[in-house]
């Protein structure tokens, strides 16, 4: 064989060779991305009662199935398309039956009960959420007075929600027993899912909803950035990210107009 034809086969193996190891690569990415997606955070805490399906194809990410609430489409979304190696997600989820016209009670009731949800001040868990006419009632238990008020703080910060009344009742914590299970919020939360409650937590926020601000997290560091309309505006921002599951420290990089 002449030295034109050896130097021809050589590219066209080494070429080859390029082309296999890109494919692995590319299937190794995508394998990770949906196994990181499905052990995230979110997924096996808010969303482990819907079905979601996720498939990635050279980064590309398609979400499938259906999801309870509304709220949930989007948290799915944001939590994939804040992993590594994700270059886009295509959220096809449905809902499961039919939402609930917006504004209305139960519309209220599933806002209000998500924004006290993603935050770690405040008992979700034990909060009974009910909605009348734009008016909302808070029952159930609180560890101390600090707690309650800043449940009823949250509520009245829904969009939609006219006033609120808390009928919780404040209740000291039982002492932990040696060799308890750590409580939920101590859990490590990954910073995909951090990125998506804290972007989740702004939208229900009547206060922060219509602020455009790109979440960043690293090691449980949340950056903003962004504009805020006054420095009272980028202070609330701050106070409501800094009680989000998962947050440890936030960097608020917002500029003030």
């Amino acid at each position: 064989m002449n030295k034109p034809k050896q130097c021809l086969v050589l590219v066209a193996t080494l070429a080859s060779l390029f082309v296999v190891n890109t494919n692995l690569f590319a299937t190794e990415t995508d394998d990770r991305i949906e196994s990181t997606a499905k052990q995230s955070y979110v997924f096996k805490t808010y969303l482990k009662s819907d079905d979601v399906k996720i498939q990635s194809k050279d980064g590309a990410v398609t979400l499938t199935g259906t999801v309870s609430e509304e709220s949930n489409k989007s948290l799915a979304k944001d939590t994939v398309a804040s992993l590594p190696g994700v270059k886009s997600v295509d959220n096809k989820l449905a809902l499961k039956g039919d939402p609930p016209a917006a504004y209305t009670d139960a519309w209220l009731t599933t806002k209000v009960k998500s924004t006290l949800l993603y935050h770690r001040g405040v008992s979700a868990v034990k909060t009974e959420v009910l909605a009348k006419d734009g008016s909302v009632t808070l029952r159930g238990e609180a560890i101390n007075a600090a707690q309650k008020d800043l449940a009823t703080e949250y509520a009245k910060d829904v969009e939609g929600v006219k006033n609120v009344k808390n009928e919780m009742v404040v209740v000291a914590p039982a002492e932990k027993t040696t060799g308890e299970k750590k409580d939920a919020t101590s859990e490590s939360i990954d910073d995909a899912s951090t990125t998506a409650l804290v972007k989740s937590t702004l939208m229900h926020h009547r206060s922060t909803s219509a602020l455009n601000t790109k979440v960043e997290t690293k090691e449980g560091v949340v950056n903003l950035i962004g504009k805020a309309k006054n420095a009272a505006e980028k202070d609330l921002v701050t106070k409501i990210v800094s009680d989000v599951q998962g947050v440890k420290k936030v960097d608020n990089n917002m500029s003030v107009e």
